[in-house]
């Protein structure tokens, strides 16, 4: 759904601050961070994704298909690994 309103610019100590009404704020699906972007006298807002967004339905899936097991089980600890490495 396409959605344009018009609203105002607030100051806010030395920034300014443009107020997104509940009803669109709701429609975006937004968390408590957001990445802005000026791009030719346009300013972009998106939503700030994770970086591991997604992962634990990944995991489970792999899970179900038995594709989580260790890759490299049969490395054997070095002597550095027992004396030098701090855990």
């Amino acid at each position: 759904m396409n959605t344009m309103i018009k609203t105002h610019i607030t100051k806010i100590g030395n920034s300014q601050a443009i107020r997104i009404p509940k009803f669109v704020f709701d429609q975006l699906g937004w968390g408590k961070e957001v990445q802005l972007e000026v791009k030719s006298n346009c300013l972009v807002i998106w939503a700030n994704s994770s970086a591991r967004a997604g992962w634990e339905e990944q995991f489970r899936q792999m899970a179900a298909c038995g594709d989580d097991q260790l890759l490299d089980q049969d490395l054997t600890s070095t002597n550095w690994d027992e004396t030098e490495w701090e855990w």
